[in-house]
């Protein structure tokens, strides 16, 4: 009787923002589970409809925690064939210098609730209006948590017996500048307005490789690959079926 194929190694991204889960899926395409097999990337979209989780967290760790969870307790009511092994969440946004760091955890609201990548642009060039290039100084900012989702019974009681485990963060940092109008018609959020000096180059400018390397969720990427990796050769990385 032929052995029924492998089910994949699923990393559930807590998005349904379709440049973040391509940008995520570019740079974890070439990761293979020991054993055979890659792992497969889906958006929150392969979940039970529910509200949106509420982001109360004063910090991008706290909110990426925060969204991991509440993403992998969703998870669970997944049949098991369905429900992912792992679960990442991140938060991040842009904190400009002459702001006070503003508009930081609040980038994906800071037109209000409901706001368009549009909106919050033009509400960033207004609180910027009059400010010179030197003094446009921002950093972009990504935290990523990823949690474990339904440990299997011999992973219960190093994990405490909770059914979503924090398994670690893993953050990226990019320095630029905002400039005073849009270039470039890649990306998303604010990419059309943040300058990378070194390369002459907004975000938007960039091609996806250049920014897998130099973006902040790009580096933060790099770590997370590096920390999947550690983890899947160990009992957290363990697939439900004997590698």
């Amino acid at each position: 009787m032929e052995t029924p194929p492998r089910q994949p190694h699923v990393l559930l991204v807590g998005t349904a923002n379709r440049h973040k889960i391509s940008e995520i899926s570019s740079v974890l395409a070439d990761l293979v589970v020991p054993g055979g097999g890659r792992i497969s990337v889906v958006g929150s979209n392969a979940l039970p409809p529910a509200p949106p989780v509420e982001e109360t967290g004063a910090t991008f760790r706290e909110n990426a925690e925060i969204k991991a969870r509440a993403y992998g307790l969703r998870a669970l009511a997944l049949p098991p064939e369905r429900r992912p092994r792992w679960v990442l969440a991140d938060d991040s946004g842009l904190c400009v210098d002459a702001l006070g760091g503003a508009p930081g955890v609040l980038s994906a609201r800071y037109a209000g609730g409901g706001a368009t990548d549009a909106d919050n642009n033009a509400r960033l060039l207004a609180a910027l209006s009059g400010t010179p290039l030197r003094e446009r100084g921002a950093e972009f900012v990504c935290v990523m948590a990823c949690a474990l989702v339904d440990p299997e019974p011999g992973e219960k009681q190093e994990t405490g017996g909770n059914a979503v485990t924090l398994l670690f963060f893993a953050e990226g940092r990019c320095r630029g500048q905002v400039l005073e109008g849009a270039r470039g018609t890649g990306g998303f959020g604010y990419d059309p307005l943040f300058l990378v000096p070194s390369l002459g180059k907004t975000f938007a400018e960039l091609t996806q490789a250049e920014k897998n390397e130099r973006s902040h969720r790009g580096l933060a990427l790099q770590v997370f690959r590096r920390r999947m990796e550690e983890c899947l050769k160990t009992r957290y990385g363990r697939s439900r079926e004997p590698w």
